[in-house]
Parts: C-alpha cells; structure tokens; sequence
C-alpha cells in the first residue's frame, strides 16, 4: 500500500505551517527578551540563524525560505536600532547572516529533491509489489486466506518468498514458495514462478500439471540467468487447491479428517518446501505429512521422472491452515535454538485467522531478538463461510 505520506508534495516529515510560525515568532521572543534582560553587548539575536538551519533538516522549502526571511529582517532591524561600533562590521553581520540563510535554502532543496525521488522509487516498488504479489485477504468462492509477508530487507517491498490465490474453473488454488536466496536478487525466479502459476492454474485441470509449468518456468529463468553470468536458482513451492471438480489421478493418500463437524477436502504437491500446519480451536497443532518432493528448477536430478504425487487431506471448517516460509522456522536465538512453531500456534489457537499471521510473526521476531535472517510469509487458510 502507498502511504498517504509519501504522496506529499514536499516532505512526508514536514511540520504544519502554523507549528513553524509559533517555533519561529516564539524562538525570536525569547531571544530577543534574553538579550534584554542580560542587557550585555553580546548579539544573541544572530542565534535565530539556526532556526532556518534547523527547518531544513525538517520542513519545505517554502518554509526554509519564510523562516530565512524573518531571521533576516529581525538582524536588520536589530542592526538599525542597536547598530555595531563600526559600519563595516554591520555589514559584514549581514552579509554573514544573508549567506548562510542562502546556503541553508540550497540545503534544504536539495534535500527535498533526493525525497521526492525517494518517494516516486517507493511508488514504483509498490506498483511492483501490486504485480508480483496479491493484497491479503483474499476471499474466493471456496477459502478466505489471510497473511503477512514481510522482507527481511528493511526498506525493501520485494523478496525472495513468494504466494498467490487463484480462482480458476478448477478450484482455488494456492501457491506459496520461497526463491533459494533472499532479497532482491531473488526476484526474477520468484517472478518467473508467478507468471506460471498464473496461467497455469487456468490452464492446467490437473494438479501436478500445474506444479510442472512451474518447473519448466525456473528451467527457462536459469538458463537466461546462465547466459547473463547470474546465479542459477532453486525455488521451493507447495501448491494447494480447494474446491472445484475431483481429479482422477489425484488418488493418493488420503485423510478423513477427526469427524467433527463438516470438512473441506485439500489436494496438495509439494515440491521440496515446507508442510502446512492445522491449527484446531481447542490449540491442538497438527502437521500436514506431505511428499517432501523436488525443488523447482531440480527435477531434471530426479532419477525415476515420475510425476509429482498429489496428497489429499481434510480441512475441518472450524481449523485453519497455515503455511509458512523459512523466515519462521529458521528463527534462532541467542543459543541457536530454533523457534517452536508448534508451540507457537498452539498459544495463538484462541486468536481469529486474520490477526494470526502478525501474531505469529511477532513471536518468532521476539524469539530471534528482533534479528531477521529470511524473508517471512505466513499464509492462514480457512473455508469460506
């Protein structure tokens, strides 16, 4: 999302005109009733020049220039009714006073120039974090998913994981991954990734046709990458699908659920990336037993080439999936202990899904000391009412 900040016209840290004009006018009174109470020879007024030089750091141009205006006039006037022993020195005062007001003005447009493309940077990263990955929540005839995804790039909008929602003829699909990296050089895999899984959601009635579009899309994004002296990448994924019509050669494995209440039936390929958690409202924490399968962009290192397998399992309408990334996992503190996923969910059972995704990334934050290693994705998938 685009701050409303960043769309200001000068500076998004600028203070409101009427906070200068009461700093500026109260900065001179007090000044100038120093000056009068110590009734010395000493020149306090040529302290409000900081004022400008305090502006620039902070306000508009325009209110650097209003502020210099002021100090300026109040030197003169200081000078004409308490003038110096000798002309020279008044002139020289002033002329002092003139050309540091004007070298603060340059300062402080300058300033506001390298903001402003500061700002239009970050609009254009925004644009393409809108093309590259989808607002949460998304709600579709058949799930709601909730989530967080977090860099761990501090000023960076665009990472290595990677997720999508897709409603298509055959169900709602899912994908979630994480590009082998992170940061920015992760982007173009995750890219190529995405720009398949667009298509082939639509396109591709059965699952695993799916997940092999995207292993020929990481195939054709290192081969570009070979020839322009990049690194080849490995993209872990795991793609779902709820709802939609029964596919004939997803019959592997399957679970039936607790037999509580109604359940959602879950088709997934996994393809080397992390099993999704079930947390149930009483806190029990259980986990999906998927095929640990291939990473995309390795499967030309598999030695059988059998297609990816499909696993079915229940989704009860009062749990909720979770799919995570390695930024969770992989979170250490100061002993190197990883985070307790489970144990985490678990104490989070009680809160709606919607709020369980920050939650749980705070707590694997507070657990690693606030030390990010990975990006973070945390995805919480429910039936849609």
């Amino acid at each position: 999302m685009v701050d409303g900040d960043d769309q200001r016209p000068d500076s998004p840290r600028a203070p409101g005109n009427r906070a200068v004009v009461l700093g500026v006018l109260a900065a001179t009174v007090a000044v100038l009733l120093v000056q009068a109470v110590t009734g010395t020879g000493a020149r306090l007024v040529l302290l409000l020049v900081f004022l400008p030089a305090l502006l620039a750091g902070l306000g508009t141009v325009a209110q650097t220039v209003a502020a210099s205006v002021w100090v300026t006039a109040v030197v003169v006037a200081h000078s004409v009714l308490y003038p110096p022993g000798d002309l020279p020195a008044r002139l020289g005062t002033l002329l002092g006073v003139v050309a540091a007001e004007g070298a603060v003005i340059g300062l402080c447009a300058r300033r506001v120039r390298r903001e402003r493309q500061l700002s239009r940077l970050r609009q254009s990263a925004v644009a393409l974090q809108r093309q590259l990955l989808r607002p949460l929540p998304v709600t579709t005839a058949h799930l709601r998913l909730d989530g967080l995804y977090r860099p761990v790039e501090q000023d960076a909008l665009v990472g290595g994981d990677l997720y999508d929602v897709a409603a298509t003829p055959h169900g709602t699909r899912v994908l979630v991954g994480d590009v082998q990296g992170k940061g920015l050089p992760a982007i173009g895999a995750g890219f190529a990734v995405l720009s398949a899984f667009r298509e082939a959601a639509f396109r591709e009635a059965r699952l695993p046709a799916v997940a092999d579009a995207l292993e020929a899309a990481v195939e054709r994004h290192n081969a570009y990458a070979v020839q322009s002296g990049e690194q080849e990448r490995f993209v872990t994924a795991t793609v779902l699908c709820v709802g939609g019509p029964g596919e004939d050669e997803e019959d592997g494995d399957g679970e039936d659920g607790d037999g509580d209440g109604e359940v959602t039936e879950v088709r997934a390929v996994n393809c080397g990336h992390l099993s999704p958690y079930l947390l149930h409202p009483d806190g029990r924490v259980e986990p999906v037993t998927l095929d640990a399968g291939i990473p995309l962009g390795l499967a030309a290192l598999a030695a059988d080439g059998a297609p990816r397998p499909v696993r079915r399992f229940a989704l009860p309408d009062d749990a909720v999936l979770v799919l995570l990334t390695d930024g969770i996992t992989e979170a250490q503190d100061a002993s190197g202990a990883f985070y307790p996923v489970e144990r985490g969910l678990a104490d989070l059972a009680a809160l709606p899904a919607d709020a369980l995704p920050e939650a749980l990334d705070r707590r694997a934050r507070r657990w690693s000391g606030g030390r990010s290693r990975d990006d973070v994705t945390v995805l919480a998938l429910r039936p849609a009412p």
